[in-house]
Order: structure tokens, then sequence, then C-alpha cells
């Protein structure tokens, strides 16, 4: 079984490497297109191993494998809930202290691979339409496989850096000297990238595994991002679809089941497959620290994060531990630090249920339905063991109803794609957060900075304020 997948992978990096030429998008050179179609885009099977490489890259890719230059560790330690351990790390301290400097290596990482990973969904998308050797369902397929991924990138990239480059070929003249577009014009190509993606993918999971995303994903995202634009009807309504698929999907009642491959609460989830002989994840990699080796670990769970779990909070007992040696309490979501071991029991959880419930709490709550807003928070409250709302404070206001959203938010999304971070930046409250904790906080810390080495590539991109 080992074989088979180690054979799998190496075809898989040939098919990238015919993809994608180099992680940095205004430095690569000119395709040779016609070499790429006609070896990729020949028949079906190379088709589908070309879009499982793009797959997989994701768990190779900085931005997106959850290690220690992904978004999840990185906006994790610009929110409130990660720490380092290791206080003299400067380039991840940068991040912890909201202090970025515009050379962070990191930030670099994160910013190059995510545009690695579009100019693979562009060279795909151009592949599929220029060629007449695939069957007309596997193209539609892939398609919307491509243009999801590439919205799901914009997201991360739009809400980290603000105006950033639309790159949306890979004719590389024009992208090594592209300028960055408006935020609301990235965020009008996510809208139609994931709308044609939900018209194009299947309800079902190909080959039935959730790390291949179907209509739901892109309907889950869609609720996402207009709850990020406080377009409220529409992620209500996003958000409703994906609910109401409850023969896909359910909210499990055993915390500890969550995080398991191709569990019911999972819309999307990343293989570990792509890293090779390894088949744990990055996330339980870097987030759980050894009873013995305590030396290896780097990070932990601030104890202010810790404090607002209530004692009876099954997300204190089941996503965190304790290290005794340490003293320090550590993200306990994945269970497995290291494994080589087949079949793989965990994948890195992307898009899940609990938070399509918690983006319709917000959205009915903005529209004025405190009612329904309460059935949903009470469904992640009750699984987590605690009381319901609307039982013990069910003429709450819309306010404080808010606050309690995002509450609820920080406890069941934490150490995830940094929802944190991302939150307190969309509600405005990052002053007031992050301010009142980092003396040193300017507002203009909200964004990072365009890597300095690639505005130097390219004169073209001009940097935020406050770099």
């Amino acid at each position: 079984m080992k074989l088979k997948y180690i054979k799998q992978n190496c075809l898989l990096v040939l098919i990238i490497g015919l993809l994608s030429s180099c992680e940095d998008y205004v430095d690569v050179p000119a395709p040779e297109n016609k070499i790429v179609r006609d070896v990729v885009f020949n028949d079906d099977a190379t088709a589908r191993s070309a879009m499982t490489g793009i797959y997989n890259q994701l768990f190779l890719s900085a931005f997106s494998n959850g290690q220690k230059s992904s978004v999840t560790l990185l906006a994790g330690l610009s929110g409130d809930n990660v720490s380092n351990i290791n206080t003299t790390n400067l380039t991840r301290m940068q991040f912890e202290e909201n202090e970025l400097l515009s050379d962070n290596t990191s930030n670099l990482d994160l910013w190059s691979s995510a545009y690695a990973v579009i100019y693979m969904t562009n060279s795909m998308l151009e592949g599929l339409e220029g060629s007449d050797k695939i069957s007309v369902d596997l193209k539609i397929q892939l398609e919307g496989e491509a243009r999801f991924i590439r919205a799901f990138t914009y997201f991360y990239l739009v809400n980290l850096y603000n105006d950033v480059p639309l790159i949306l070929s890979t004719d590389y003249r024009e992208n090594q000297l592209a300028s960055r577009t408006p935020a609301a014009e990235v965020y009008q190509q996510i809208i139609e990238d994931l709308q044609l993606a939900q018209d194009l993918l299947s309800a079902e999971y190909r080959d039935q595994e959730r790390t291949r995303v179907n209509s739901y994903a892109a309907r889950a995202l869609l609720g996402r991002v207009f709850l990020y634009m406080e377009d409220w009807e529409q992620a209500e309504a996003y958000s409703t679809t994906v609910i109401q698929a409850t023969s896909q999907y359910e909210i499990l009642e055993d915390l500890n089941e969550v995080f398991l491959a191709n569990s019911k609460e999972a819309i999307w989830q990343i293989s570990p497959i792509g890293g090779g002989f390894s088949t744990h994840t990055n996330e339980g990699n870097i987030f759980i620290i050894d009873p013995v080796f305590s030396f290896l670990a780097s990070f932990y769970l601030e104890e202010d994060f810790v404090q607002v779990f209530q004692e009876e909070d099954k997300r204190l007992t089941d996503w965190t531990e304790y290290h005794n040696k340490l003293e320090v309490y550590f993200a306990h979501k994945y269970k497995i630090r290291n494994s080589t071991d087949f079949p793989i029991a965990e994948y890195s959880m992307v898009l899940r249920l609990a938070e399509q419930y918690l983006i319709r709490a917000e959205a009915r709550t903005r529209q004025g339905n405190l009612t329904g807003a309460l059935e949903d928070i009470d469904i992640i409250r009750k699984r987590a063991g605690l009381s319901l709302l609307a039982e013990t404070n069910a003429e709450i206001s819309e306010t404080a109803l808010l606050d309690e959203i995002m509450l609820e938010r920080r406890k069941e999304l934490f150490t995830e794609w940094g929802h944190r971070w991302l939150d307190l930046k969309r509600t405005g409250m990052v002053d007031s957060v992050i301010g009142n904790e980092n003396p040193q906080w300017e507002s203009t810390d909200i964004w990072y900075p365009i890597p300095s080495e690639e505005r130097m590539k390219n004169p073209n991109l001009t940097q935020n304020d406050g770099y």
C-alpha cells in the first residue's frame, strides 16, 4: 500500500513541475505551453492526476500546509490565541508582536506560495479550455475544482494584504509587472469563481474523499465571503444550503471525531498524502507538545485564551491539553503528532459544518432574527456541553448576542486558518483588542506588508501603509 502511494506521488511531482515551475509568480519563465498541454491534457487520466497534483501541492505550499509559514500558524500568532515558546525566533515573533518587517521570510513564503497555487490553477484552466481530448463531464468537474481553489487562495491573500495583484492567466510578461487590484474587485472575482464552481461541481465527493471539493464546499465558502462583505442575506442563504444537506453533513457529538479523515462534519479537508512518507497533519505536528521531547515544542495556547473556556466546556478538555513540564496548554484538536501509517487517520480541516452554523447565527443576528440565531449558536454550545442561551438568556440583546457569537467563534475555530485574526479585523475589533494587549500596536498593522523581495522584482507593487 505504501509503495502505491509513493509511486503516485512521484508521478504527481512530475505533473506539478509541468504546471508550475516555481513559487514566485513574478519570476515565472515563459511556459512551454504546447508541451504542457500535450502531456497533461492528452487524456482523462492525466488531467485527473494533474488536478490531484494541485490538491497535493496544498499540503506542500507554505500558506496552506498548516506548518510554520502557513495562514493557520502566522495568523494565529497575529491574533491573541497562540504564542511562541522560542522567543528568539525573530521571524515568528514579528507576527506575534504585530511588528512585521517587509523582509520577513515567512511572510514572503506565505505570499509567494499562494501565488504559485494560483499560477497552477490558471494553468489548469487554460489547459482545460484548450483541450479537445478530455471528456466533457470531467472537464466541467476539473474547471469547478480549479476555480474553487483559485478563489480560496485569493480569499486569504485579500484578507491578509488588502489590495493584491489579480492574476488570471499564465502570461509571464503581464504577470511579472502586475500592479495591485482593489480588494473589492478581487472579491468580485472570488464570487464569480465560486458561483461558477457551485454550478460546475457535483454535490458528491469525487472518489468519496472529502479532500476533493464539491458544490457544497463552494457554497460554504460563499457563505463566508458574503459574511465578510456584510451581505447578511446572502451569507444566511448559502450557509443554510449547506446546513440543510443533512445526508452529507452533521455536527458530531464526539469532539474527538471531528478532525478524522472524511468526518461527517468536514466539508473540505487536505490530505497529508502530498507529503510523501509521512501521514500526519502538519497541524498535529507543530501544535502537539510531546510528553517526553518537550524541547521540540514551538507553540502554546495563550493563558488569556484558555481562560475564556468554562470548566465544563468539552472543547477545553478534548481540544486542548496541559503540559506539566512546560506548564502551558497546547492545541490538541489533532491527536497524531507523527505517523507513517496507512490508512491515514486524520486530514487537515479546512471547511467544516460548525462554521456554517456560526456564519448563519451572525447573519441572522445582523438581520434582527435573534430567535433563529439562538437556535444556531445553541447547536454549537450544546455539543460543547454548555447551557443553551435560549433557556438561560432568551431576552438577550442583539449586541450581547453578537458578542456571544464572536466568543463561540474564538473557542470553536482556534488554530484553524487564522479565524480569530480575520474576525478581529473584519468586525473592527482589532484596534481595541490587540491594541490593549500590545502597546506597540498601530492601526496600520492590520495588513501584512507586501514582501520587499517581490517589490524589488516588480516596481509596480506598492506597499501597505506603515511599512
